[in-house]
């Protein structure tokens, strides 16, 4: 592999990120010491010529808020994940020097429901698919959409505070397969009746609801923030003998995927890069 090859997380804000933590503990641990990966903070407007003036020793970019929709845009080509719910997280540099666009959150998202105890049970019919909540109509909803669809949910309830974003997500969701049940924020306690129950929206929008959400028993929920940790509702739900995963566990399951992608090396060193985590995290 060429020595000094580069990657970086993009967003805005970006300084709360953990991705170079993550990285850089897989380069070391696969031997790939003259590669780095930092953190580039970049609104969605000033991406295109982020991407255009990178040169031939970056590997790839990792996306967070608010560029997926734009980094979706930039790749030359997509993968069809990508392309089923409109939003990238990752950039891949190919070797003619084209980008591919790719979303690592789907089956990030898949892995850590699975492990979670959320599934189909083998054989079933749709009557027997999860039921599931997600919370927020952006791009990690988006993908909570198509991940619900690969673990075999075929309707889920959708909880949003803009009456406009069940409408966008309407297609998504078709594309898929999935029935989209929307319902409006003030009606989020009852929605949490379900087996799941995926929160996608930002920091402290959802803090509200730790105290009044109904939680079936032996439910699930993911909550995609990572920062604080736990959050008011991952804390309520704890407390309430719910399995609770944290977007720390989807951070590392969708970075395994892009160390991949970006190094060639497979699979990536997991263990070293959950420790290298765990520890950062831990110093928060």
């Amino acid at each position: 592999m060429t020595d000094g090859r580069r990657a970086a997380v993009c967003g805005k804000p970006i300084a709360h990120s953990l991705s170079p933590v993550i990285h850089s503990a897989g380069f070391a641990a696969s031997g790939l010491l003259t590669w780095s990966y930092t953190a580039i903070e970049c609104a969605a407007a000033e991406l295109p010529d982020l991407v255009a003036g990178l040169g031939p020793e970056w590997a790839g970019l990792s996306l967070t808020m608010p560029l997926k929709e734009a980094a979706l845009a930039l790749g030359d080509t997509a993968s069809p994940a990508a392309l089923a719910v409109g939003v990238a997280n990752t950039l891949v540099r190919r070797p003619d020097g084209s980008w591919h666009a790719d979303n690592t959150d789907i089956p990030g998202m898949v892995r850590v429901l699975r492990d979670a105890g959320l599934a189909r049970n083998p054989g079933g019919s749709p009557v027997d698919s999860p039921a599931v909540t997600v919370l927020g109509g952006g791009g990690t909803a988006r993908a909570a959409l198509a991940a619900a669809a690969e673990l075999g949910v075929t309707r889920v309830t959708l909880v949003t505070r803009r009456p406009a974003a069940a409408d966008e997500l309407a297609p998504v969701a078709s594309a898929l397969g999935v029935k989209l049940d929307p319902v409006p924020w003030s009606s989020a306690p009852e929605a949490f009746e379900t087996d799941a129950v995926i929160s996608t929206v930002p920091k402290g929008a959802a803090d509200e609801l730790s105290a009044v959400a109904r939680w079936r028993p032996g439910a699930v929920l993911f909550d995609a923030i990572y920062d604080p940790w736990p959050t008011p509702l991952a804390a309520a739900a704890a407390a309430r003998g719910v399995r609770v995963v944290s977007g720390l566990d989807l951070l590392l399951a969708q970075a395994l995927r892009q160390f991949e992608q970006f190094t060639g090396v497979v699979p990536a060193p997991e263990h070293a890069m959950r420790e290298a985590l765990t520890a950062a995290a831990a110093l928060r």
